[in-house]
């Protein structure tokens, strides 16, 4: 069963110094991450967030890049109708040249008016500006001239991914299953969604395409390793709120996310299970219960949790899960 690393960074400090320790700690987690036969690092994006969410996915996946050398890492979802399309396939092309190929996202369209505002975009114009986007880093990948606000152009460095980095288009519309399929890119749907499924793959037949749904697995939590969860959940619960009530104030009618219930106080942390305390027996026994597509996601520093703290749930599942479950 492979596991993941999240790197999502709620948890802002007014205190620029300890947002700095905060990154410095993350890009040593993921060093740790690889040495310990972790499966992907993954990334987030948000903006204008008041509990800091990462806005600059694609600088901290660099930086994680040059701390490791073989890891997987992800961007699960790079808001890709937010940026400039040519200079996006530029920092795109330099991370899978920098990483040997390492670097995949999700290329997603957001569902904040706010994120559109601050960043100078048209929130109405945003589907179409989401299918320009992946026309041009398809283009400007492919290491072929083409014509470009008027310009004959060539985008280099030309990535080391063939036929381009990868990744899939996200949603939970049937406008993001149609746009996949058109482009014959991997659907990735954030939660089960059956229908826009099969929406995706009958219009995939329809246009004589091929492609993949991926979606993670179901009942899929967020993981911290603790040999007393009862008390250590009165201790991280504010950590875990800090996250869950901000993600969950973003609700917007029509809109179907993951995890949006109403967070209010700890009980609603522990009956949704969205994120879960486990000892490291109760780890053991959950891997070897589970699938081996399953994954287990360790989220140490959500919502600002202590950096001490943090270490000690990774360094608890190093020492006393891995040494439990069979070989690789």
């Amino acid at each position: 069963m492979p596991t993941a690393l999240r790197l999502n960074m709620t948890g802002h400090s007014d205190e620029p110094s300890l947002e700095s320790a905060r990154y410095r700690a993350a890009i040593e987690m993921a060093g740790f991450a690889e040495e310990n036969g972790f499966g992907v690092i993954s990334v987030e994006e948000h903006h204008v967030a008041e509990n800091g969410w990462l806005p600059s996915p694609l600088t901290l996946a660099g930086a994680i890049i040059g701390r490791t050398e073989s890891i997987a890492v992800s961007c699960a979802a790079l808001l890709i109708t937010l940026y400039e399309p040519v200079r996006l396939a530029e920092d795109i092309a330099v991370l899978d040249l920098a990483s040997g190929g390492r670097f995949s996202f999700v290329a997603g369209l957001g569902y904040r008016p706010k994120e559109y505002a601050a960043l100078d975009k048209n929130w109405e114009a945003r589907g179409k500006q989401m299918d320009h986007t992946i026309e041009t880093l398809l283009k400007a990948w492919s290491g072929e001239r083409f014509e470009y606000n008027g310009h004959d152009i060539r985008v280099t460095p030309v990535p080391v991914s063939k036929p381009h980095p990868p990744f899939a288009i996200g949603g939970m519309s049937r406008a993001a299953a149609r746009r996949a399929a058109r482009f014959g890119l991997p659907f990735y749907l954030p939660m089960d969604m059956p229908e826009l499924a099969e929406l995706y793959r009958s219009e995939l037949e329809r246009l004589g395409k091929q492609g993949v749904v991926t979606q993670p697995a179901e009942g899929n939590s967020m993981i911290f390793l603790d040999e007393d969860p009862e008390r250590a959940w009165h201790e991280l619960a504010p950590y875990f709120l800090r996250e869950g009530q901000e993600y969950s104030d973003w609700k917007r009618e029509g809109v179907p996310r993951p995890g949006e219930q109403p967070v209010v106080g700890i009980d609603d942390l522990r009956s949704q299970k969205r994120y879960e305390i486990l000892t490291p027996a109760e780890c053991v026994a959950r891997i070897r219960a589970s699938g081996p597509d399953s994954t287990v996601c360790l989220h140490p520093l959500c919502g600002g949790i202590p950096i001490d703290r943090a270490w000690q749930g990774l360094e608890l599942y190093k020492n006393r899960v891995l040494p439990a479950l069979p070989a690789a």
